[in-house]
């Protein structure tokens, strides 16, 4: 079995982390609706209807869900001392609304810089 799983950041292809995405299929690139900020070396995504965060979907399987969760630190079954949770979410892959995972930031907004494009990859996004 496998799941879809939207990816805004440091996975995606050319990013620090893309190597963790090795055993999965690149089904293309999506965007989703939602604001993207700087947290830290790494973005969150907070999902509405503010714009659109850029990144990719990949198929994967369940030992690789299992890795990433992990790597996200999602799946103690309390989210009060987690920045990231896992949900469904509907992205646009090919021109197609289409239901993955994402893995969605928790701690709001404030204090931290909108990337503005919606692309962790853009020019000087990362450095900014």
């Amino acid at each position: 079995m496998t799941d879809l799983l939207f990816v805004y950041g440091a996975l995606r292809k050319g990013a620090s982390n893309d190597w963790r995405m090795k055993t999965a299929r690149w089904l293309g690139p999506a965007e989703v609706p939602g604001t993207l900020m700087k947290i830290d070396w790494y973005p969150g995504l907070v999902l509405g209807d503010e714009g659109l965060v850029k990144g990719e979907v990949y198929e994967i399987g369940p030992e690789l869900l299992k890795e990433l969760d992990e790597f996200e630190g999602v799946g103690s079954g309390d989210e009060r001392n987690s920045e990231y949770h896992r949900i469904r979410a509907r992205v646009t892959l090919n021109g197609e609304p289409t239901e993955v995972w994402i893995y969605e930031w928790l701690k709001g907004t404030e204090g931290y810089r909108i990337v503005e494009s919606g692309d962790w990859l853009g020019p000087g996004e990362q450095s900014a």
